[in-house]
């Protein structure tokens, strides 16, 4: 009986399908570990991705569909998460306290990308991961009004910069070192150094995720940052427009020429639905992203409405997962971060860090 039991709940697993992840991300569950004593079965999953919240959920769905099933009187299941890094670009150092690192970028200004940056970096706290937040649009720094947090940061031994803390996101950004109204008049190469600094001076915790709020374009400090930080994967904001498909696509091709894996594209402002009447329309068209994704064979992590008060919510200083955490428009941000980093998972794992240095003297 308990053979045919762990039999049928390997059956159930196989034909189970996670509302979110959907059958092309299905491989990120793992390889469950079933027992059995009787009819009553036992399931344990080791997610590779932050699942707090929808761990539960998930659960709770396995369960009721493997009691449903013939032979199962009753069944527990279990997830852990374990989040590893993985692999980056050949030849870059990692940095020590952060596992991996998540670019997310739009080669345009103006599609939304800083605002999808904040709420996906708080929709991975909210599922348990822990987060920060490098700021690396030197010229248009826009990450401490979206995460609220004012002030300059502190150096506790003159050497490096101990980053700036809300809503559980550890973040440093060029903004806390100047006033609001100050224009950063620089060159690249300043600029390009700017970032580095505050990349590796910043004395980051032990960060699961650290998500790079990329600067427009693809100019020197994308080049660098792609070629010398150790980017684990990278996420491409777009909205359907033509105009702005046109510079995602490019921002997806400087990436992948410099080894650095897509992990999929975010579609933003992909409808407007009117808050009086309800009637929708898409604006800038429809369907860019999923072309994108289409024609260069990555996943679409998700569409974004076009909403007024995901606006007011970053002006604010308290983005839409914080600002209503029960709301459509969080649960949306957070389905493309577990989207985001279940992709993630699926990369080869990185313990080159776990390596001691030999030296020969």
């Amino acid at each position: 009986m308990s053979a045919d039991a762990e039999s049928r709940a390997r059956q159930v697993f196989e034909q189970f399908q996670d509302p979110v992840l959907g059958p092309d991300l299905k491989p990120a569950l793992g390889s469950p570990e079933i027992a059995a004593d009787g009819g009553r079965v036992r399931i344990g999953l080791e997610l590779g991705f932050p699942a707090r919240l929808h761990g539960r959920r998930l659960a709770r769905e396995l369960k009721r569909q493997l009691e449903a099933a013939e032979g199962i009187d009753s069944a527990a299941v279990t997830t852990e998460t374990r989040i590893a890094p993985h692999q980056t670009q050949p030849n870059v150092e990692r940095l020590k306290s952060v596992k991996n690192i998540i670019a997310v970028s739009s080669a345009k200004g103006g599609v939304g990308k800083s605002t999808v940056a904040s709420n996906l970096a708080l929709a991975l706290v909210a599922e348990g991961a822990s987060v920060g937040m490098l700021d690396a649009d030197i010229y248009g720094p826009s990450q401490p009004r979206m995460l609220g947090v004012s002030g300059r940061p502190d150096s506790l031994d003159g050497e490096a910069i101990e980053p700036m803390k809300s809503y559980d996101v550890e973040s440093i950004s060029v903004g806390y070192l100047i006033d609001d109204d100050e224009p950063m008049i620089w060159r690249g190469p300043m600029v390009t150094r700017a970032m580095q600094q505050l990349l590796n001076d910043t004395r980051w915790g032990d960060l699961d995720y650290l998500i790079v709020d990329m600067p427009p374009g693809t100019g020197d400090i994308q080049l660098t940052l792609a070629q010398q930080v150790p980017v684990a994967g990278a996420v491409i904001v777009t909205t359907p427009q033509d105009i702005a498909t046109l510079d995602a696509r490019k921002g997806l091709q400087m990436f992948r020429k410099v080894n650095v894996p897509v992990l999929g594209i975010v579609e933003n402002m992909s409808l407007h639905i009117c808050s009086k009447c309800g009637h929708q329309e898409h604006i800038f068209g429809a369907g860019g992203g999923e072309r994108i994704a289409r024609e260069y064979g990555v996943p679409l992590l998700g569409s974004l409405p076009l909403d007024t008060t995901i606006g007011k919510h970053a002006d604010s200083g308290c983005p839409s997962v914080v600002a209503e955490p029960d709301g459509d428009i969080a649960r949306d941000f957070i389905e493309i971060a577990l989207r985001m980093t279940a992709k993630l998972s699926l990369q080869a794992a990185d313990f080159t860090h776990r390596m001691p240095k030999i030296v020969i003297r």
